[in-house]
């Protein structure tokens, strides 16, 4: 529940970097009653990751998490060996010691000045059918990536034990989020909280347009008309920006890199304000 206070939002925070740790350490709520939407990709460390959480959770009301990419990569930097959906779940056990919320939890209701709204967030990966033109086979796709020089990390170090490949696992997530969903009272409104975008929209604007293969899935298109979205909340592109699709607000809240943020010129950016928000396009 939230009293007045706002539900904010933010991404890609990349805690090994020191100027990242730094916005992390700035990050503070405005109101008592804040809640912080954090989609994925806090660190590649498990201890990073850990501490970085503990941190929001002391100092926001709710603290809300999905994964990244990058927290389930096996890194050789990173003392836990954990592959795939234990990895996974060792950061949900983290989270909860935390009373951090996950994709696992039962989905919190924020009080918004219009009424409730249910906070989804959502693990469910992507599955290369994001692919370039002319390509129509996840094959294809990543034969033609290959020959641009486009791969993306994920193809080294996170490993999808014990499903057999990503596409399997992204599939079992889709199936197990999209019966939840469903299941979800008629005329719930919600906020779906996702780490890669849930629409292709977003990535066409890619300097590399191969890297969307490692974007998301075709099978989230219309999730956000489906589930009565008021606003999708995503990160991954490191491309920080509100769009509209279907009429649905969509929020790109990544920090990203350092040397990102400074080619950007307007710093790294903060806190997104996800509700109260503009509900139609200006």
């Amino acid at each position: 529940m939230s009293g007045s206070g706002s539900l904010l939002a933010i991404s890609d925070l990349h805690v090994a970097f020191d100027d990242n740790r730094a916005v992390l350490e700035g990050l503070r709520p405005d109101h008592p009653d804040d809640w912080l939407l954090v989609a994925g990709d806090v660190g590649e460390v498990a201890g990073d990751v850990g501490r970085a959480l503990e941190l929001l959770s002391r100092r926001f009301a709710r603290v809300v998490w999905v994964p990244g990419n990058h927290e389930l990569w096996t890194h050789r930097q990173d003392p836990l060996t954990l592959r795939g959906r234990d990895r996974y779940e060792h950061l949900v056990r983290i989270c909860r010691d935390l009373g951090v919320l996950t994709p696992e939890d039962p989905y919190p209701v924020w009080q918004s000045p219009t009424g409730p709204v249910t906070v989804a967030p959502l693990f469910v990966l992507y599955d290369y059918t994001f692919r370039p033109a002319g390509t129509t086979t996840r094959d294809e796709a990543l034969a033609r990536a290959r020959e641009s020089g486009i791969v993306g990390t994920d193809e080294a170090l996170l490993h999808p034990d014990p499903y057999p490949s990503i596409d399997a696992w992204c599939r079992a997530r889709l199936a197990l989020t999209e019966r939840r969903l469903s299941a979800l009272a008629p005329g719930t409104e919600t906020v779906l909280v996702n780490h890669f975008p849930l629409v292709r929209e977003p990535t066409r604007i890619l300097r590399h347009p191969e890297f969307a293969l490692w974007c998301g899935t075709e099978g989230t298109a219309d999730w956000h008309t489906r589930f009565r979205a008021r606003a999708v909340v995503y990160g991954h592109l490191h491309i920080p920006r509100t769009t509209f699709h279907d009429g649905v607000r969509f929020e790109e809240v990544s920090v990203g890199y350092p040397r990102e943020w400074r080619r950007r010129g307007n710093g790294p950016g903060g806190l997104r304000t996800v509700l109260p928000g503009p509900e139609v396009p200006r």
